[in-house]
This record gives structure tokens, sequence and C-alpha cells, in this order.
């Protein structure tokens, strides 16, 4: 990322081979309205024991003054560091900016794991098997067949290619798999309001966690969206209720924090 602006200040970010966005301190004491370029540093120095080495860091950058150019040591914070930065900072822009570093990290968490393509781990196709295994009960065909129908779900060729962003479908798809006797498999309405109810469960999750921020933007919004999301589990649980089935048993409080990374977050079973 070449650059990043917030309001009217343009951010520089500092190529690390972390595949973080690191800031520098006077960056980022502009965009909290301090006067003062070591502001930010400042409080850093008063409250250094809560980051950690992922949030700051320090490098040799090279600044240009009117005697000629210089090597100074640097302080950057990362995204995460700048979001515990703002807690510290009694400005006025402060909340608007934690908000925005929020936004930020959000997109930039998801659009790593879409760049770099990052695949399941061995852990997660070891649990992808261990689904297909138990419900397949040993019936070579239809061991088989329940790969066959995930691979050219997801599009792939084996199961070991799978995008970690995609996990958690995959699970929900092999679970909900209806499986008839002698190996046959079948898709029917009531496969699909399960799934459906299971994604709902999802996206409350998400704005359960992330609705408070939103509704400093736009509060109406958000109060007319908290109805809809009252409906939905009524809804969800009605359905459940009616078609016998049960919802996964998550950590839905916890599931979408900003400190989950995607391949982590259905592993948070209760």
């Amino acid at each position: 990322m070449n650059s990043l602006s917030f309001n009217t200040i343009q951010f520089h970010p500092i190529q690390r081979n972390d595949n973080q966005i690191w800031i520098t301190s006077s960056e980022l004491a502009r965009a909290l309205g301090y006067a003062r370029e070591d502001s930010v540093s400042r409080i850093y120095d008063r409250r250094s024991d809560e980051f950690t080495s992922d949030m700051t860091t320090t490098v040799k950058l090279t600044v240009v003054r009117a005697t000629g150019s210089v090597e100074m040591d640097n302080r950057l914070f990362s995204l995460r560091g700048c979001h515990l930065i703002t807690f510290f900072a009694r400005t006025p822009v402060a909340k608007e900016f934690r908000k925005w570093v929020l936004d930020v990290l959000e997109k930039e968490v998801l659009q790593q794991q879409i760049d770099t393509r990052v695949k399941i781990n061995a852990e997660q196709q070891a649990e992808l098997k261990e689904i297909v295994d138990r419900r397949a009960q040993g019936e070579r065909r239809l061991h088989a067949e329940m790969w066959s129908r995930h691979n050219k779900h997801f599009r792939i060729t084996r199961y070991s290619d799978l995008l970690a962003i995609h996990f958690q479908d995959a699970v929900n798809y092999l679970e909900t798999l209806e499986v008839k006797s002698k190996g046959s498999i079948y898709i029917d309405e009531k496969q699909s309001l399960e799934m459906l109810c299971v994604h709902a469960r999802f996206f409350q999750a998400w704005w359960n966690t992330h609705s408070p921020t939103l509704a400093k933007l736009n509060p109406l919004l958000v109060t007319m969206l908290n109805d809809n999301m009252f409906s939905m589990s009524n809804a969800i649980s009605g359905v459940s209720k009616k078609c016998g089935f049960t919802m996964p048993n998550y950590d839905y409080d916890h599931m979408f924090e900003l400190k989950t990374l995607p391949h982590e977050r259905y592993r948070l079973l209760k």
C-alpha cells in the first residue's frame, strides 16, 4: 500500500517484511491533531508496557533538513498500535480516527487473505477429513462423493487447496450435506434452510461486534437494522425448531473481533 489518507492527512506507510501497515509517529501525531510531532512518542513513553512488538517498533529513516539529509531513529506504529494510541489521545479527532483505523484494519486483514490466497493449514485439513470420515462411515462411494461435491462446490481440484477464508463455509457444507443410505447425497429444502440460518447467525455475530462503531456514523440506520436483527433472531429460532436442526455452538461473542484472524474464528467452539 503506497498511500493512505485520513481527512486531510496523507500517510506514507513504511514497507516492512511482515505484511503490516506501519505509520510513523510524527504522521500519526498530525492525524490526531497534535501540534507537536513528538506527541505520540511521548504518549508511548508513558504507556510502553501496554504495547507489543507487533504494535510498534523503531527503524532508521532518512530525514531531509535544510542542512542536508540525516539518518534518524523513527518510531513506527502498526494499525493495531495506532488503535491503542487513540485510547490515550485526548484530542477531539481521536474517536473519529479510532473508527477509521478499525475500518482500514478490517479491510486490510481480509485483503491480505485474498491477495496471498492463504490455504487451509494442516489442522484445518484434518478437521475437514474428520467430518467426511465420520459421515461416510466407511462407505468408499460416499466418501468419494462427498469430496467430489465439496471440491466442485469450491472450484478446487483437492480439498487441501481450499482457501482459509472459505474454511468455515466448507465445514458447514460438509456437516449439512444430507446423506441418505446406500451412499447417495442430495440437497433438499431442509438443508437449504439450515445453511441459510447458519450464515444468518454468523452475520448477527458480526453485527453485534461492530454495530456500536457503526452507530457513531449513523445512529438511525443502526437502530433500524437492530429491529431487523431481532426479527432475524426469532426467525432463526423458529425455523431451527420446526426443521429440527441444531445451530453450531460457536463463541459468537468473540469470533468477529479484529484480533481474531479469519482462519481462527471457527475454532471457537464452546
